[in-house]
């Protein structure tokens, strides 16, 4: 089954270390690295959004080998955390949720993988920026030993994209091409002659065609050549009509996926439940909400996400979009603080399969970004799941700083930047900013009405750790971040409060 996938954050993170930087951009001490200014790399994500999956137009050269550590920076330059990066997910995650003024810078060494296969060290920003622009210069050009790749052995179309995912009308053909610019597609059984030549321009297209033939007439094209190795041709085509653009890939091993389109999708979402196993509202964890629900999508459009003792109707729609497949959520709200109004969103679809399905939405007006992920059992580190000795092992594991704190909508972060935050195990809790350390109790607890776990932290008279004196509800948690809320009792304002892992 062919996975929609993210378009490759790491090329824009990459390009942009040495092309986005501007004067309101603050340099960290160590002069070998470099920060990233947030509204660049955000208008440039809004605009890879806006391309078809899974084909990039970006440099395609280079591709940074995860974990990747990231240093952070607040805007006066002073480092306040480290955070390990795992996937191009984590990293649009990541950037997504950069506050004003902060900056991040790699930590090298890292190591990169060349399009040959080949792995080389990186130590600072200008050997990145040298290896990009080396491998970069020969971008675009069609190798002259094209002919003597395309016509070696047998080839295989692992993606075209026309409008949506297509992939499997090739499924089983294999695809030869001869000297003599004749072509062959073959499945055992049925066989459909063609043509290939390349234009004479300065940058040659790669011209295909089959006749009438379906659905092989669909490959009938002047193909633009974006890459070519001996085990990959890439091709893309843009429409001179409508702007639409098709994408082509040929491979050297089979493939049995790209199902039917968006069928595919619809046949894996409406088979069997479901459970929210992630929602990140722009860098909240609200995962938690869902996690005695159940969900089910019907065949006829319908959803229930049911619980012991609640059931929640909505409606689905899969559409299809110039990023590849849409899932729209639209769920019956009751009251303004109801959970599920947040699942209700146009949903761009980056990956799926029998098992999961992720979701990502970025708002058109403030650049915030939603990510949603389903999967087949219910989410782990909410009570639902877990016990209170599962967050008391993760707050005694490390070093924590205050990543964010809002109260009542106002922030009010700045007076703790530069504390080190130290949960221990016999329930006392120290703060620490290098010149002053203010100590305090802290306390893990099942919630009143057992529905979640509470955060009891208790600082005293000691500013400005005492603003966090209370019965903190916990919103989420993972390895790396703790999300905590409080509702006011008395006017109803609300707090919340985030730490994560130094």
């Amino acid at each position: 089954m062919k996975k929609f996938a993210l378009f490759p954050v790491y090329l824009i993170f990459v390009a942009l270390l040495f092309i986005s930087c501007t004067t309101d951009d603050v340099t960290p001490p160590d002069n070998t690295t470099s920060t990233i200014n947030k509204t660049s790399l955000m208008a440039n994500l809004l605009t890879r959004m806006s391309e078809p999956p899974t084909e990039p137009t970006a440099i395609t050269c280079v591709s940074i080998n995860y974990p990747i550590n990231i240093n952070i920076f607040n805007a006066t330059g002073q480092q306040t955390g480290t955070q390990t990066i795992n996937s191009e997910l984590e990293l649009l995650l990541f950037i997504g949720n950069l506050e004003a003024g902060t900056t991040f810078s790699i930590a090298f060494p890292i190591s990169v993988t060349l399009e040959n296969g080949s792995t080389v060290e990186i130590n600072n920003l200008q050997e990145l920026q040298d290896i990009i622009l080396a491998c970069d210069a020969s971008g675009g050009q069609v190798p002259t030993d094209f002919a003597d790749i395309l016509t070696d052995g047998v080839w295989y179309v692992n993606y075209f994209f026309d409008d949506e995912d297509e992939t499997f009308l090739f499924n089983g053909y294999q695809f030869s091409f001869q000297a003599d610019q004749t072509a062959l597609a073959d499945n055992g059984s049925t066989q459909v002659n063609g043509t290939w030549e390349l234009t004479s321009s300065s940058t040659p297209d790669f011209v295909l065609f089959f006749g009438s033939n379906s659905p092989f007439d669909e490959l009938d094209d002047d193909w633009d050549i974006i890459e070519v190795t001996p085990q990959i041709i890439r091709l893309k085509d843009v429409s001179g009509g409508d702007g639409s653009v098709e994408f082509l890939t040929f491979g050297r091993t089979p493939t049995t996926g790209g199902g039917g389109g968006s069928n595919s999708f619809v046949e894996d979402l409406t088979t069997g439940d479901w459970f929210v196993n992630l929602l990140d509202d722009d860098g909240t964890l609200e995962t938690c909400h869902y996690i005695n629900y159940t969900f089910n999508f019907a065949t006829d459009q319908t959803v229930t996400a049911t619980s012991s003792g609640n059931t929640v109707n909505g409606s689905w729609e899969v559409q299809n979009s110039s990023s590849g497949l849409d899932l729209v959520l639209n769920f019956q709200i009751t009251g303004d603080d109801d959970p599920f109004d947040d699942l209700n969103d146009d949903w761009d679809v980056v990956e799926f399969n029998t098992n999961l399905i992720s979701l990502l939405d970025i708002s058109g007006g403030d650049g915030s970004t939603d990510i949603l992920k389903f999967g087949r059992t219910p989410a782990e580190n909410c009570t639902g799941g877990a016990n209170p000795q599962e967050l008391i092992d993760i707050m005694v594991s490390d070093f924590w700083f205050v990543a964010n704190y809002l109260d009542d909508g106002n922030n009010q972060t700045a007076p703790y930047s530069g504390y080190t935050v130290d949960f221990m195990a016999n329930g006392s809790v120290t703060a620490d900013n290098g010149s002053q350390t203010l100590t305090g109790t802290w306390a893990v607890t099942i919630s009143g009405d057992g529905s979640g776990l509470d955060v009891v932290l208790d600082f005293g008279s000691q500013v400005p750790f005492d603003e966090f004196n209370d019965d903190w509800d916990v919103e989420g948690f993972t390895n790396i971040s703790i999300e905590l809320k409080d509702v006011s009792g008395g006017d109803g304002s609300v707090d919340t409060l985030r730490f994560e892992k130094l």
